[in-house]
């Protein structure tokens, strides 16, 4: 049933006039009562700290939120991280295992090589006592073709000496003798160049300067080979060195 239109108006200034009198009687109260306004204030406080502990409790959850998402992340980071890890040792003993294979592989090798160089060393050392004892046999045989070339060649030259090495604590010679004023001293070489022509006047000086009882009035230095440089020859001629070969006489013979 519809209410007539000035009930309605009637109403409605009726509840404006309550509201404008609870309104009066609660601004009067605030003044006046002090109760009643520190109750309000209390109650109006309460709300807003309702209202702000609302606005936390939602940022606390987003805030739970995130660290749940960042849990998740640290919690997959550190699974891949294991895996790596993991993958990484696998890697490594990989690794330590080939390594040791190569060191194995090397420690065979040096074996083999040291065994190789041994066997090489036993085979110069075989070859070197032959090429000694060879030129051993050699020199003795030359200095005695020597020592007799030269006593013919000087007994036709009216010279009889005999000739024999001479060995002292400071000085070798493979070719001396002497007679009551006359020293033969010299040397035999297969192959010669001027150091042996030079080495022959150092014996000759060395005699005289330590044992100038194996000296003579005149000497006659000799050099007997079976090959030798021209620049050697030059040398012996300046020196009055006397070469002699099997059949040959290469310089002059000349006692000094």
């Amino acid at each position: 049933m519809r209410i007539p239109y000035k009930l309605d108006i009637i109403v409605f200034n009726l509840r404006m006039s309550v509201e404008a009198e609870l309104k009066s009687k609660i601004l009067k109260l605030l003044k006046e009562d002090e109760e009643f306004r520190y109750t309000v204030a209390g109650l109006i406080g309460l709300e807003e700290i309702l209202r702000r502990l609302e606005k936390h409790d939602e940022r606390f959850i987003n805030i739970e939120e995130r660290i749940l998402s960042i849990e998740e992340e640290i919690k997959k980071l550190r699974e891949d991280m294991n895996k790596g890890f993991e993958r990484h040792d696998a890697e490594l003993a990989k690794l330590r295992e080939d390594m040791n294979k190569g060191f194995q592989r090397y420690d065979n090798e040096l074996v083999r090589l040291r065994e190789d160089m041994n066997r090489g060393f036993e085979l110069v050392d075989k070859r070197l006592r032959y090429l000694e004892a060879f030129t051993e046999r050699v020199s003795l045989t030359l200095e005695e073709e020597a020592i007799e070339v030269i006593t013919g060649k000087l007994s036709e030259k009216g010279i009889e000496i005999k000739l024999d090495r001479l060995i002292l604590p400071d000085v070798e010679i493979n070719i001396y003798g002497i007679t009551d004023d006359l020293c033969v001293i010299g040397e035999a070489a297969t192959r010669a160049g001027t150091r042996i022509v030079e080495e022959i006047d150092e014996k000759v000086k060395q005699l005289l300067a330590k044992h100038p009882e194996h000296m003579r009035g005149k000497v006659v230095k000799i050099l007997y080979t079976m090959w030798i440089t021209k620049e050697a020859i030059e040398e012996a001629k300046h020196r009055k060195i006397w070469i002699l070969k099997t059949t040959q006489e290469l310089t002059s013979f000349e006692p000094t």
